[in-house]
């Protein structure tokens, strides 16, 4: 079954590549969606993948890239709306 939540990341999360590795992983693991840097500097990730696999990438990315310093992850459910294809960054 596919799921989707929203993560909003916070901490040193732009301007470090995280929305490059975490479309990385997502490509690995196969999770559709997409990242972005939010004007206040988080980073938003809506990402949809079987319950496994989104399991695994939310738990990467409260870790994110060496790069990176994540200090808060916040996981919302969401409803599957939009249909995605691949995992972008926007």
């Amino acid at each position: 079954m596919q799921n989707r939540v929203r993560l909003l990341v916070s901490g040193r999360v732009q301007g470090v590549y995280f929305r490059v590795f975490t479309r990385k992983k997502a490509m690995q693991l196969g999770v559709k969606g997409y990242t972005r840097n939010l004007v206040d500097g988080q980073v938003e990730i809506v990402a949809e993948a079987e319950d496994a696999i989104l399991e695994t990438f939310v738990q990467w990315c409260h870790k994110g890239p060496i790069t990176a310093r994540v200090d808060q992850v916040i996981v919302t459910p969401l409803e599957v709306y939009e249909v995605f294809s691949n995992f972008e960054i926007r």
